[in-house]
């Protein structure tokens, strides 16, 4: 089985918006399922605004090819597709084919929100330099996993 997912890369002040989540035990940027009759794009704010309250746009890609014509309507394609492997408790072992935006908030972030850590460039970066290099092993309850970290970085860079 598997269910579409859109996750968003929240980029405010160099670093992006993690959240500790408790079910899966690491650290994640905010996502969710895409709901019946609605598009990625959509999916990944609503996500975004019901997870930290922020209202935030997509960064628009600057290498993506953009099309122009009147219909059908194009909508801001993912900066990556993931499939995740999902080993539920409740729904069972299922995957996600997550669509990966790279996001800002609209307002800025006025105060840190409850529950969600602003995680720097330069701890990300150096956490990835870690990694990459396999000497240490990153502590999952202070580091993200790779994937996060690396996505993390590439979204700093891109947003800049």
């Amino acid at each position: 089985m598997r269910h579409f997912t859109a996750t968003g890369y929240v980029v405010w002040d160099r670093g992006v918006l993690l959240h500790w989540h408790k079910k899966i035990n690491l650290w994640l940027p905010p996502g969710g399922h895409v709901e019946p009759n609605e598009d990625p794009v959509e999916a990944v704010l609503r996500e975004i605004f019901e997870e930290t309250g922020l209202v935030s746009k997509i960064s628009k890609n600057p290498d993506a090819t953009t099309l122009h014509f009147d219909y059908p309507a194009i909508i801001e394609p993912p900066r990556h597709i993931l499939i995740e492997d999902i080993d539920d408790p409740e729904d069972g072992h299922h995957q996600h084919i997550d669509m990966i935006y790279y996001c800002y908030p609209v307002d800025g972030i006025m105060d840190l929100l409850q529950g969600w850590s602003l995680f720097s460039y330069e701890v990300l970066e150096n956490a990835l330099k870690v990694h990459q290099l396999g000497k240490e092993h990153l502590d999952p309850s202070i580091y993200p996993p790779l994937d996060v970290l690396t996505l993390g970085v590439d979204a700093i860079d891109a947003t800049i």
